[in-house]
Formats: C-alpha cells, structure tokens, sequence
C-alpha cells in the first residue's frame, strides 16, 4: 500500500505543479498584456516559437472563446488530493491540539469553505467601494485563520492549509464569479446590450485578487522545505508578514 501511495504521490504532484505553472502563467500573461494594451492602442506584438503574433483589444465578442478555467480546477483538485494523501492518510500531519484525523480534517474543509463564503461575500457586499480598507480587513482575517490553524497543525501544516484555502478563494472565483460573469457579457454583447461596466468593474477585481493570491499560494507550495519559515517561535506570524511581501512583489509584476 505504501508503493501504491508513493507513485499516487508523485502523480498528483507533478499534475499539480504543472497544472499550477499554466494556470498562474496565464494569470500574469493576461495581467501583462492588458496592461499593454491600456498603453498601445495598436496591439501588443510578440515572437514565439519561430512566429509572430500581434494581440488587439476588440470592441465585440468574438464567435469563439476559449475560457482559461479548467487549468484552475485541476490545480486545486490534484491540491486537495495531495492534501489528503501527505497529511491525513500518511498521519504526517501533527496535530498540536490532539485532535484525531477526522476532527483535525472536518476542521480543514469548514475552514476552506467559511473563507470562501466570508471572502465573496465581503466583496459583494457595499464594502467593496472601499478597496483598500476591505484588503486590509481580509488580510487581518487570513492572519487571525492562520493563527488559529497553528493551534490545531504543527507549522508545516497549517502553511500548507492556509495555501489551500487561498488556492479554494483563487479557483471558486475562476468557476463561480469570473467565467460566469464572463459569459453573461459575451451573451449580452451578442444580443445588443450595452455593457454593464459596473458588473465588469466587479469581475475585474476578482481577477486581480487573484494574481495577487498566486503569490502567497506559491510560497506555501514550497514553504515544506524550510523548517527555519514554518518552525519558527510564531510561524503564523512570519507568514502574515511573508503574504505581504508576495502582495508588493505581485504588485511590482503587475504594474511594469
């Protein structure tokens, strides 16, 4: 059973990371080349693969659109999977609170679905006129959610329960906001109405929480192989301090 695990192990790591590299690489291409385009009304032009290919704002929706949502799906899937196999099934998982395996994990899932509901509808909410102290309240609640979960998991776990939680925020706003969203513009263009700028104007931020998400998400991907990050004495709170250092660097890619 071990050997079955160990491959089952490795394959759902490797379908993760690479599932992970496209969707974040689209994410930051798409965030560059709006950006370009708000500077170059003539397109962006690039060279790849032995071609050249020039990228146009267009004023209606084309006849067909590919959606950049499964890539999301399946990084969060092969996550949730890797979640279970490495910290309940294997019992890797220590649990400073001594709670068993199905306690510690019931804990896990309610804490992924209380951020989600939390965190929508927060932005649903008229909060969202308020961009920046509504950031401010969110990252107050991921770090009092990460201190909590230190309560329950070692370091190590509760890093990579707090990237599974952004990573469940990242990928219900890809199916549940954005792609719908998305799709009722396109139906609405197509049929003659005008655009509705403040719903897009409400899609626009998920998408960008989410390039600025990807940063802390990648950091709890790896934070497994330094003990000196997640061992530390208060290792929710180096946490807290290492998302808004991801925040600024997401920040710096985003605007140049």
């Amino acid at each position: 059973m071990r050997f079955l695990f160990d491959w089952l192990d490795l394959a759902l790591r490797w379908a993760h990371v690479f599932a992970g590299i496209l969707w974040v690489g689209t994410t930051y291409y798409f965030t560059w080349v709006g950006r370009r385009l708000g500077e170059e009304a003539a397109g962006v032009s690039m060279a790849h693969g032995g071609a050249f290919y020039t990228v146009r704002k267009q004023a209606t929706a084309p006849e067909r659109l590919h959606w950049f949502q499964w890539e999301a799906l399946t990084t969060w899937l092969t996550g949730l999977a890797l979640l279970w196999i490495v910290y309940y099934v294997r019992g890797s998982v220590a649990r400073v609170s001594g709670l068993g395996t199905g306690a510690a994990f019931a804990i896990a899932i309610a804490t992924l679905a209380f951020a989600w509901i939390v965190y929508d509808l927060l932005w649903m909410s008229p909060l969202a006129r308020f961009e920046t102290a509504l950031v401010a309240i969110c990252y107050v609640v991921l770090a009092a959610i990460g201190l909590l979960l230190t309560r329950v998991f070692n370091g190590r776990a509760a890093y990579i329960h707090v990237g599974a939680l952004l990573g469940t925020i990242m990928t219900a706003n890809v199916w549940l906001r954005i792609a719908p969203t998305y799709r009722r513009i396109v139906a609405n263009m197509r049929a003659g109405v005008p655009l509705d700028e403040p719903l897009l104007a409400r899609v626009q931020i998920r998408s960008k929480h989410n390039a600025f998400l990807a940063m802390p998400v990648v950091l709890t991907m790896i934070s497994n192989h330094y003990p000196r990050v997640y061992g530390s004495r208060h290792p929710w709170l180096v946490l807290a301090v290492l998302i808004l250092v991801g925040w600024a660097a997401a920040k710096i890619i985003r605007d140049h």
